[in-house]
């Protein structure tokens, strides 16, 4: 059960990741995402606390290029 609870975490996220219009909108709400789905994926190993900073870390730098990229300054 907990595999599928990961795989619909990941899933949610990535569905959601760049919900915003600015920079800083896009790049929160994936911080948020990433965390909740690194606090699930971490918590598996006794980590969640590992996993959510590193999720929120990965989430924040992936929605900042999801922005750029939408912006045309990444191609």
């Amino acid at each position: 059960m907990t595999k599928i609870a990961t795989i619909f975490a990941a899933a949610v996220a990535l569905l959601l990741v760049g919900c915003g219009t600015t920079t800083g909108e896009r790049a929160g709400s994936s911080a948020l995402f990433g965390a909740a789905t690194g606090a699930a994926i971490g918590s598996l190993s006794a980590n969640a606390g590992k996993g959510a900073l590193i999720g929120a870390g990965a989430g924040a730098l992936g929605g900042y290029l999801f922005d750029q990229h939408e912006k045309g300054n990444i191609d």
